[in-house]
């Protein structure tokens, strides 16, 4: 757009400026043109008037010296011809008294001849074609000498069109100059205006990409402001504060309203599930059935109401994110987790090297590696391992929502967080759905349990603080899930987690 709306600006200046410069130089090159042949008419006018009485008196040779002494002045060629077209009187018949030597005027010019032709008719000199820096041609005039009203010779100048040419040369590339300055003065104008005019839209560009951020990590959103721009934009940028101010509070009011209802729903449920257990041994045993389906719904709906707790925690921006130490949580973590693993029978590794220390939400890292650890052991097989891989990457990480703000450390690259497993794996359609809410593999939905919120769990903690989760499918099976966070500054020396 800034490309399209300069190339507008500019082309307009362009024409702007040929349209006057152009129309302008030329009027400057007629302007010359007439006034060096009125110049010249007068001259030889004067000469025909001066040549009657020489003609009539058939002396006209006298002239000679006249004619010369203005070529000595004017640089200018002049000859009187008699009534057979011979030459009567020029100005080189004498010596020139200048530097430049006299020079004759040329009859079989056809320019020359020409214009004498019509002096001989009686047609008053004709307007030579407006001056071109270009054109060298001389500028001839001639007038008739008449006596009594009867033709006697014809008066001729012929003049260098140099001078002339020089002035308009002169002329032109001054309004050349001047074009040029208002072209860039109307460049660095439309630079200014093209500026202005996009500067909100860059801001509600850029408002837009941090709108779809805030609405996962549940930041506020900085208003664009409406104080710059055209009316019509300004007025934009105050609808677009008003309707992000609308989706932060409904998102806020939305998750306000998880947290709550799954708390306020934990008491009667889990009442119902006492009542439930208590009911053991005394049910007839038809409603036996029946009444450990019930139990296993109970049970289910609090795992979900769990989850939802956990989600809302997770997208909670009261607390700011803390420092803490990948590989420590990572070891007590599949410490915990062991027990777990003894009872499938799958072995959990710790691999990688020192992730040092990232940034994450408080007690954000045990639930990612809660969540991603549950599911690992739900789908690997018996007798596998679930790998925990830990590395720390260098780079930098752009610094948006929480972290780098005031009281948070700088980033120094990312940790990666790989927890793979040896199940079934998901079909490679399926990876990018894999972190939507309540979203289950439709292969799995029916073998396993769990709410389909473990995964996007993850994904709205690790994006609180710009982190990423990517799933990918290793080439000997089972799923690998890496989640990446923030580093910051470390100054342990290398070593494998297995030696700390």
């Amino acid at each position: 757009m800034r490309t399209r709306l300069l190339g507008i600006s500019i082309s307009l200046v362009v024409i702007v400026a040929f349209g006057l410069g152009v129309p302008f130089a030329l009027t400057i090159a007629n302007n010359e043109s007439q006034l060096l042949f009125v110049d010249r008419v007068t001259d030889t006018e004067m000469f025909a008037s001066l040549a009657q009485r020489p003609l009539a008196e058939g002396d006209a040779a006298r002239m000679s010296d006249t004619l010369a002494r203005y070529q000595d002045v004017y640089g200018i060629q002049a000859a009187v011809l008699g009534l057979n077209g011979g030459v009567a009187a020029s100005s080189a018949a004498r010596p020139a008294r200048s530097a430049q030597p006299a020079r004759s005027v040329d009859l079989a010019d056809p320019l020359v001849a020409q214009a004498v032709r019509n002096a001989q008719a009686g047609r008053p000199p004709a307007s030579p074609p407006s001056l071109r820096p270009w054109n060298s041609d001389p500028l001839v005039v001639a007038e008739p000498v008449l006596v009594d009203g009867e033709l006697a010779g014809v008066a001729v100048t012929v003049s260098s069109t140099g001078h002339a040419r020089s002035v308009v040369l002169w002329r032109w590339a001054e309004v050349a100059a001047v074009a040029l300055l208002g072209i860039a003065l109307g460049v660095l104008a439309s630079l200014a205006m093209v500026r202005w005019i996009l500067r909100p839209v860059r801001q509600l560009d850029g408002a837009t990409a941090r709108l779809a951020v805030a609405a996962v990590s549940g930041h506020p959103v900085d208003p664009v402001g409406g104080t710059s721009g055209p009316p019509e934009l300004r007025r934009l940028s105050k609808a677009f504060d008003q309707m992000a101010n609308t989706v932060g509070a409904a998102l806020a009011a939305q998750r306000t309203f998880v947290a709550d209802a799954s708390h306020q729903l934990r008491n009667p449920l889990h009442a119902l599930l006492l009542r439930l257990r208590n009911m053991d041994g005394q049910l007839r045993p038809e409603a036996v059935e029946q009444h450990a389906a019930a139990l296993d719904q109970a049970r289910r709906f609090q795992a979900i109401l769990d989850d939802l707790l956990t989600m809302a925690r997770s997208q909670s921006d009261t607390i700011p994110p803390v420092e803490i130490d990948v590989g420590s949580v990572a070891k007590a973590k599949i410490a915990e987790w062991q027990v777990v693993g003894d009872s499938r029978d799958v072995i959990l590794v710790l691999d990688g090297e020192p992730g040092g220390r990232a940034l994450a939400p408080a007690r954000g890292l045990e639930t990612i590696l809660d969540a991603l650890l549950d599911n690992a052991l739900k789908f690997t097989e018996p007798g596998t391992a679930v790998t925990v891989d830990v590395r720390r990457r260098p780079g930098s990480v752009p610094k948006h929502g929480t972290v780098g703000a005031v009281g948070t450390p700088d980033t120094v690259g990312t940790v990666s967080i790989a927890v793979r497993d040896h199940g079934p794996g998901m079909r490679p359609e399926e990876l990018e759905r894999a972190t939507d809410r309540f979203w289950r593999s439709p292969s799995q939905a029916n073998l396993v349990r769990g709410s389909g919120l473990g995964l996007s769990v993850v994904r709205r903690t690790v994006e609180r603080v710009n982190g990423t989760i990517t799933l990918d499918l290793p080439a000997d099976g089972g799923l690998r899930v890496t989640v990446t966070l923030p580093a910051v500054a470390d100054d342990q020396h290398p070593q494998t987690l297995a030696d700390r």
